[in-house]
């Protein structure tokens, strides 16, 4: 490749509409709130189906559209750069609560006028009694909600209640190579085949024909950009720009109606289809599968038969991911501490291998570094697949990424992510043809229906409910007693079968809300637009939450082992086996948060005797695989919704992306028996809590990798955290890009790394406006610093900072 990260920067015209983006404060949007309450009041008896698919429609129509000034793509997210759109079917109980704390709460403020505030409480009030989340809430059993009161998983949470499913990625490669008009055939074609008389065809009827609506509300979508670009140039003084909007005006009339034939009408297709579905339901981590990958026949094209020049390329893949950074979402103000910075989660895969095991980087793999490098910004979230024979080159460039602080891009193993999906029955051209979804969820593109994103389970919660006979410390609530406790524990066997009985509990209660939310998605919120875009739903006349999909999966997720770890293996060595205090005087200890004279005693012993988690020690690395190993066992024994369907799979897979629940997760959890304090952050998904992995990072690495990181088919994260002297050459990059190579010749999963240091963001906490553009890894997602709740930025700045390999 010629071209490099170092050898090119931002032109003008990118610096300006880059710089728009940044100092753009995020506002709220009303526009869909009132249209989809519009369409829903026009349409009350429409099955649902029809209805979705028409209130899409409805707001595709109407909805304010514009083309900046200097744009290359057009769309548009909402009225104005940066705003919200408003999902009110789903929930509309913390807009009520919060709307006047949007513009000052601690993290991801949202400007809101009072016009706008005004017109959106009575919006809220059609909605009352209407919403998804209410429907939820309804149906959960008293067992199962009071299980989501002590702090485990938080059952009522926000997190997939106040939007759609999202955590997929569409089949956009089908939309370049038919267009929305050739998905309209396959569904004529279908329906030609219907049995009216049969009563399951008729259900399909209903499901195709609003797949069609939906397909022909984004050809009119696109066709308004069409026209404005061509107003737009009536009135262009400037004989360039009018030049650019005619062609802006040719592509939208085109594409994606039609299939796209250059790269430019590839990503202006690309961009209105993603849109479409952002704007569609709201929902998370929408994301673009391998882009390098079906891209790249364009590219080629157009480089070699001078239609198109790298630096043209450049500037389009420039352009096309400052769009993404354009969308922004309002979260409650739990889950916005729960994954700060506005992020939306739209993962872009390059790298890799064929589907018949090929090496897959290419030149547009490594523009695409080229363009995460120059734009600097948090979206796409970029991950970067490796296998045994990836090209040193390719790595040393994502290691230049890497170095430049963003986070970017996360590595994953090709080899453990193959062999976790095969174990769920993926077939083995589907599994070499990987991506990943959101923060670090693997898929395959355009054939998966499942979710990721179910509720969380707090590891190290699990662990206190067990010494604490099932009762919960923090809130007194019982849900699953024992007589069993730390007073009375016999042995370190009967402390792992007693955390091990509450993970079986909480797993099954995770299981029943999830599948109540899956339940209340299929008949209140079904996504026409996205069935349309996954293999198999428009064959079997139904979509991915009926079991249209080829594949299909729940994810539960989780984290924090390393604190259960380091807790069972002070309890065996200092309680069982050195007897230098008993479970009760430990218990006590926990209850008064380490306070007073034996407490601090007990305290200081656990600190400094017991091996921790993160050092390559056989015995504490023992227990984080097996309680580990035990947890990720347990969740494919449960079936979700889709199960029996259709879809291969239909059952839960466990996954590590929590994101930063490790900070709101350690506020629900007292002190603990590895030395943690009462409401300290607990260790983030797979890594070593915070400051105890103290033998370097090749220790640290052997360590997680000792778990059975294959059996995470759902995912993994694993932060590690360099120093940036430690990169400043390219010997550094080659220790960096070795050491990689070692975790996952060892069986790591997945890796993503830090290079800041510990000084520049505690200036940048004290004196923010003067790191505005200061993007860091916070869990699966890269995002701004400065936007960070305060406890996020702390827990970020504890991080354990490599100074040597």
């Amino acid at each position: 490749m010629a071209i490099m990260m170092h050898d090119i920067n931002l032109n003008s015209r990118m610096t300006k509409l880059r710089e728009e983006c940044v100092n753009t404060d995020p506002a709220i949007c009303v526009e869909r709130a009132r249209l989809i309450t519009e369409a829903y009041k026009k349409y009350p008896e429409m099955p649902i189906q029809e209805k979705r698919a028409l209130a899409l429609k409805h707001i595709l129509s109407n909805m304010s559209i514009y083309i900046r000034d200097g744009e290359l793509l057009a769309g548009n997210h909402s009225s104005a750069l940066r705003a919200a759109p408003m999902a009110v079917e789903y929930d509309i109980d913390f807009i009520r609560e919060e709307i006047d704390t949007f513009p000052t709460r601690s993290g991801d403020r949202f400007e809101i006028t009072e016009e706008n505030k005004k017109e959106l409480l009575e919006i809220c009030d059609y909605w009352q009694g209407k919403t998804l989340r209410e429907r939820v809430l309804q149906m959960i059993p008293d067992e199962t909600r009071i299980a989501g009161e002590d702090g485990v998983g938080g059952f009522d949470s926000a997190w997939t209640l106040y939007n759609g499913d999202g955590h997929i990625s569409p089949d956009y490669p089908k939309v370049l190579r038919l267009g929305f008009n050739g998905i309209i055939a396959e569904i004529d074609e279908r329906s030609a085949r219907l049995d009216l008389s049969n009563p399951e065809d008729l259900e399909k009827l209903y499901f195709l024909k609003a797949v069609r609506i939906t397909s022909e509300a984004v050809i009119e979508f696109a066709q308004r950009f069409s026209d404005l670009a061509a107003e737009l140039a009536c009135k262009a003084g400037d004989y360039a720009r009018k030049a650019e909007l005619l062609e802006i005006s040719r592509m939208c009339a085109k594409v994606p109606a039609e299939p796209a034939e250059t790269f430019y009408e590839a990503l202006q297709s690309l961009w209105l289809a993603h849109l479409a579905t952002q704007i569609d339901n709201n929902g998370h981590s929408v994301s673009f599968g391998r882009f390098d990958q079906y891209m790249y026949s364009y590219y080629k094209a157009d480089t070699e038969s001078g239609r198109m020049d790298v630096e043209q390329a450049i500037e389009l893949l420039q352009s096309f991911w400052l769009k993404l950074n354009e969308m922004v979402k309002l979260r409650p103000k739990g889950d916005a501490n729960l994954f700060p910075g506005y992020p939306m989660f739209q993962n872009l895969t390059i790298g890799g291998q064929t589907r018949d095991g090929k090496d897959a980087v290419n030149d547009l793999t490594y523009l695409c570094l080229v363009a995460q490098g120059t734009v600097k910004l948090s979206q796409p979230n970029l991950t970067a697949r490796v296998h045994i024979n990836t090209p040193d080159k390719y790595l040393m460039e994502c290691g230049k990424l890497i170095r430049m602080g963003m986070g970017f891009p996360s590595l994953f193993c090709d080899e453990v992510v193959i062999l976790s999906m095969m174990n769920r029955g993926v077939a083995i051209e589907d599994a070499y043809d990987y991506c990943l979804v959101g923060c670090v969820e693997p898929s395959v593109q355009g054939k998966w229906g499942g979710r990721y994103g179910a509720a969380n389970i707090n590891l190290t919660k699990i662990l206190e409910l067990a010494l604490y006979g099932g009762e919960d410390p923090v809130t007194g609530l019982v849900s699953n007693p024992s007589e069993k406790n730390l007073s009375n524990f016999k042995n370190i066997e009967e402390v792992k079968d007693a955390w091990k009985r509450q993970i079986d509990f909480y797993v099954r209660q995770r299981v029943i809300r999830d599948n109540i939310q899956d339940t209340v998605w299929k008949e209140m919120a079904p996504v026409p637009l996205i069935d349309s875009l996954v293999e198999g739903c428009i064959e079997r006349g139904k979509g991915i939450k009926d079991g249209g999909a080829i594949y299909d999966f729940t994810g539960g997720q989780t984290g924090n082992i390393a604190n259960v770890a380091n807790s069972l293996v002070a309890i065996k060595q200092l309680v069982f086996e050195q007897k230098k205090f008993t479970g009760k005087e430990l218990l006590d200890a926990l209850r008064s948060n380490y306070e007073g004279v034996q407490g601090e005693k007990i305290r200081e012993m656990i600190l400094n005797v017991p091996p921790k988690f993160g050092n390559d020690d056989d015995e504490v690395d023992g227990f984080a695989k097996e309680l580990f190993t035990y947890y990720m066992q347990q969740e494919p024994k449960y079936k979700n919704t889709r199960y029996g369907k259709g879809p291969i799979g239909g059952v839960f897979v466990p996954s590590t992306a929590s994101i930063s629940a490790n900070v709101p997760f350690g506020l629900q959890v007292g002190a603990t028996p590895d030395g943690r304090k009462a409401f300290e952050p607990v260790a983030d998904v797979l890594s070593p809590y915070h400051g105890t992995d103290t033998n370097g990072p090749t220790a640290t690495i052997k360590s997680v990798a000792k778990l059975d990181n294959y059996l995470l088919s759902g995912g993994a994260i694993f932060n590690v955290k360099f120093t940036p002297s430690l990169l400043e050459n390219d010997e550094g990059l080659r220790k960096m890009v070795s050491l990689i190579r070692s975790y996952f010749r060892l069986g790591g999963m997945q890796i993503q790394f830090n290079v800041v240091s510990r000084a520049l963001l505690i200036d940048a906490q004290q004196e923010p406006e003067k790191h505005k553009d200061l993007i860091v890894r916070v869990a699966g997602y890269s995002a701004y610093f400065v936007v960070q709740d305060p406890l996020v930025q702390n827990d970020i700045i504890a991080r354990t900072e490599h100074k040597s390999f």
